[in-house]
């Protein structure tokens, strides 16, 4: 007969957290999975919503450090650790924790050495302890990885790297997109009509106003594509819309939305938050390179899936998954969307194209390509009093939203935005 099975031990208090971490870094680091997509099943079982937070920020400080904590690994050992190395991920969560997010060494030792048994246990336990004694620190300006550094310095310059640093240094400010001028809502800054900065920690849902639907959470520069719409009592199509932002918007400029996503699952956040708001929109769940209405629309919006890199200060994962061939087959995706989605404008109607993306092939070189091949569109160069203060426009006519813009107030993501009219 076998043995029975030795019954399996429950993690000490803490830990689990820990190993959620350890998932949520193994499923961006290796399987190239986005954090927030990980996020429920590698914090399955786990029942205190502060323990499951707690994991994801975690992952997402090292995702912000990892280089600046690898150096740190590096420095500590004889032989480099292959960089997939359980040990080297474990050490990553303890050396986080205590260097950046000011957890107790003797805390962040105890309740990440679980996660790892025999030889890498002790190799763990004696790379932090000698930086622990050293006094090691994390460089107050993280460093960005190699790849994406070398990218956004060919594409925008070394001031854009620096402010991406700078950016990414400290969680981003919390915006808010208002319903009307005279809703509730929390007092803070305010950059354009009906928009509000506050600082970042706030929990949203016992903010002034939430529940009575006044407001909804929008990054300023991901207000900027339906605010380039503005307002009208047409038809608008919001393509890839989830999850609902700028729906919202253009309902509430009083435009008959019609609003079409690919994803089932990402629409239910965008119904919530209609039914929240008590705003109305035409809701369909395709894909747009298949769709197809049945008449054409006076404003068009598409904000299309892109690689996201823009997002960075939000979505550190980006950083560390995103590839110079998933860029280019995002790339690819958009120039077929955007060719469908000009067929939708009526004659004289707007098409607002938009990423939030650092990459020129996602922007620029897009607008550049469909130009060129749809004479029937013409640039409807931004103003600058639709835009906030200390932003400019492109001198032909697109916006462009980079790292360090903004800076003195909280900046904003980036974005690529240009607004076109059909002209016949």
């Amino acid at each position: 007969m076998r043995p029975p099975k030795s019954p399996i031990k429950a993690d000490p208090a803490g830990v689990p957290a820990r190993r959620a971490a350890l998932r949520l870094l193994d499923a961006v680091l290796r399987r190239g999975q986005a954090i927030e997509q990980a996020f429920p099943a590698a914090t399955q079982g786990i029942e205190r919503a502060d323990d499951r937070a707690f994991a994801h920020a975690i992952a997402a400080e090292a995702l912000r450090r990892l280089p600046d904590l690898d150096a740190l690994i590096d420095s500590a050992t004889r032989q480099p650790l292959p960089g997939d190395a359980k040990a080297r991920t474990v050490l990553r969560i303890a050396l986080v924790q205590a260097f950046a997010l000011g957890t107790p060494p003797h805390a962040a030792i105890a309740t990440t050495l679980p996660l790892v048994d025999g030889g890498p246990r002790r190799l763990v336990h004696g790379v932090f302890g000698t930086l622990t004694r050293r006094g090691a620190t994390l460089p107050a300006l993280p460093t960005l990885p190699e790849e994406a550094a070398v990218r956004w310095r060919e594409a925008w310059g070394e001031a854009v790297v620096t402010g991406a640093r700078h950016a990414i240094a400290a969680p981003p400010p919390l915006d808010l997109t208002l319903k009307a001028d005279d809703v509730m809502a929390p007092d803070g800054l305010s950059l354009l009509p009906r928009h509000r900065r506050l600082a970042d920690g706030a929990a949203v849902p016992g903010l002034p106003g939430y529940a009575e639907g006044g407001w909804w959470v929008q990054d300023l520069a991901a207000s900027l594509p339906a605010r380039l719409i503005g307002g009208g009592d047409g038809r608008a199509l919001d393509l890839c819309a989830a999850p609902g932002g700028k729906t919202l918007q253009l309902a509430a400029a009083g435009w008959r939305v019609t609003s079409l996503d690919i994803s089932e699952s990402r629409l239910a956040r965008l119904r919530d938050n209609l039914a929240r708001t008590g705003l109305a929109a035409e809701v369909i769940a395709a894909d747009a390179l298949r769709w197809a209405p049945s008449e054409s629309y006076d404003a068009v919006l598409l904000d299309a899936p892109c690689s996201a890199t823009g997002i960075f200060r939000r979505h550190p994962d980006v950083l560390h998954r995103v590839t110079p061939r998933l860029i280019a087959e995002m790339a690819e995706l958009q120039g077929a969307l955007l060719a469908r989605a000009a067929d939708w404008v009526r004659p004289g109607g707007l098409l607002v194209y938009a990423t939030c993306s650092l990459e020129p092939s996602e922007g620029e070189a897009q607008l550049e390509r469909f130009l060129g091949e749809r004479r029937d569109f013409a640039i409807d160069p931004v103003l600058a009093d639709e835009l906030p203060d200390d932003l400019v426009a492109h001198p032909r006519g697109w916006v462009r939203t980079l790292p360090g813009m903004m800076a003195d107030a909280g900046g904003l993501d980036g974005f690529f935005i240009a607004r076109m009219m059909r002209t016949g």
